[in-house]
């Protein structure tokens, strides 16, 4: 089960995500759901169709069990079964 304590370890494709800080401030606010992630990129599916973020530059506000978690992007940058300790 997802908890804020444990989310940097568990899948986020699937989870709703909004950037709630950037460096970039023109994708601030920008939400969507994650289709798909890379070692230093989030693939969302916005409205205005799939666009793809870099992790690093970014505080992530992720939603899941009417619950959220915000989480800085440098603790992301690994790919998710290297965040989540399985060996590929």
């Amino acid at each position: 089960m997802i908890t804020r304590e444990n989310i940097t370890s568990h899948e986020l494709i699937g989870l709703q995500a909004q950037i709630v800080e950037s460096t970039n401030k023109q994708i601030i606010g920008l939400a969507g759901k994650v289709v798909d992630e890379t070692k230093s990129m989030f693939t969302l599916n916005t409205v205005k169709g799939n666009k793809k973020f870099p992790k690093e530059t970014a505080r992530w506000k992720f939603s899941f069990s009417n619950d959220n978690a915000e989480i800085e992007g440098t603790q992301l940058t690994k790919r998710s079964y290297e965040r989540m300790g399985v060996k590929a």
